[in-house]
């Protein structure tokens, strides 16, 4: 069995005695794995020998921002490297061109004095009063994990070990990035630990519910889908969350990949569009592409990865107005809870999804197969909410919305 939990539905795969079928359940965003359990309660008795499970549990933390408070700990004087950053210019004559900030505001980032130079030598040695030092006053600020990116430390991890070790004896979690991607650019070592940290707390315990609603079942462990494309235990996925931040997506272009081959079709796009993002990636002469780094919500993540880009714009996005009176899509997400308007479970904001059946581009009957009827009178009034907003009627709202979403 696989299953892969999006931020709107949950999908479930089986293969029993040389049959594959295929069914779905609706997420439960508050808690992820209730899905998957509300998925093995259809199949009483089920004697499951492998369990697979893809999530994009961590990319959608990331794109909405709602995994922890994260604390940045750096060698002092480079507190603002991630905002900093590498100074690119992905729109070199965009006047309006806006970067991503940081996981961590400028109160949220700290300095230690220590320094260890580019051959490993230490020129400035790590004090354990200085590491309590800096624990502290994290420990003080509210973070509730903290991400450590010293300089050179992939060449002398001590430093980093001690400030965690500080920092974990004051209850704050830490992501040491000697452990995390130990190699050389700090920018990218630092963005890739700042994600590891947020997510953390979210992926680790949703790891641990999904691994107690299994055990019911009978199974002991499972693999999880990770973004360079192979599969990890769920100790070590819970462990090493950023492998997870594309995993969904990662798992659907090896599934394209692996239909292509079947076909005889060697090259292909994949196009996966969920709830609250949407995954483009490429298959070449029978090869997924892959890549070194990749970027989520504009952030750097310097780990192996199947090459998918990711936008925070799904079929749960909501359509919206900015202070400028511009249509907006995502990246908040309306979910499964409560859904798009047109699902009748009390959404009230329009979305991607009621702006396609309006606009007759999806067939009033998708849900019928999951046992939800359409409210196409919610799905208008939100619309006509958001049109109103801009100042418009609903046919332009429609086809401006639509173009926004698939620009």
């Amino acid at each position: 069995m696989a299953t892969d939990v999006g931020g709107t539905f949950t999908d479930f795969v089986v293969l029993e005695g040389g049959t594959l079928r295929s069914f779905k359940v609706p997420s439960t965003p508050s808690s992820p794995d209730r899905a998957v359990a509300n998925g093995l309660a259809t199949m009483p008795g089920a004697d499951v020998e492998t369990f697979a499970h893809g999530t994009t549990v961590a990319t959608n933390t990331v794109l909405q921002r709602s995994g922890a408070r994260v604390a940045f700990v750096t060698t002092a004087g480079f507190e603002d490297l991630l905002e900093i950053g590498r100074q690119t210019r992905p729109s070199v004559y965009d006047l309006r061109a806006a970067k991503e900030p940081p996981l961590s505001p400028r109160d949220l980032r700290f300095g230690v004095h220590e320094r260890v130079l580019h051959d490993g030598s230490v020129e400035v040695p790590l004090t354990l009063e200085e590491a309590e030092r800096v624990a502290v006053e994290v420990a003080a600020s509210g973070a509730e994990a903290a991400a450590v990116c010293l300089l050179y430390s992939y060449l002398r991890p001590e430093h980093e070990a001690m400030v965690g070790e500080a920092l974990e004896e004051r209850g704050v979690e830490a992501s040491l990035s000697s452990k995390v991607r130990p190699v050389f650019r700090e920018v990218e070592r630092g963005s890739t630990t700042s994600m590891d940290a947020h997510v953390r707390p979210v992926v680790r315990n949703y790891l641990r519910r999904l691994r107690e609603a299994l055990t019911t079942h009978g199974m002991d462990g499972y693999m999880v889908m990770g973004s360079h494309g192979g599969v990890l235990p769920d100790g070590v996925a819970a462990s090493q969350p950023a492998r997870l931040l594309l995993s969904g997506p990662a798992g659907g272009v090896m599934a394209a990949a692996a239909l292509g081959e079947r076909a005889g079709v060697p090259d292909l796009f994949t196009f996966d569009m969920g709830g609250t993002s949407t995954d483009v990636g490429a298959v070449v002469e029978g090869q997924p592409l892959r890549r070194s780094s990749f970027e989520v919500s504009g952030l750097t993540v310097g780990l192996p990865t199947i090459d998918v880009v990711t936008v925070g714009a799904g079929g749960g996005s909501h359509v919206w107005v900015d202070p400028g009176g511009a249509l907006r899509v995502g990246p908040q997400s309306s979910g499964a809870d409560p859904g798009p308007a047109y699902y009748g479970l009390g959404g009230d904001v329009s979305t991607v999804t009621d702006v396609h059946v309006l606009s007759g581009t999806l067939p009033t009957n998708f849900l019928d197969r999951y046992g939800i009827r359409g409210d196409m009178e919610a799905a208008r009034a939100a619309c006509e909410t958001t049109a109103d907003t801009a100042g418009t009627d609903m046919g332009s709202f429609l086809s401006g919305a639509r173009r926004v979403a698939d620009a």
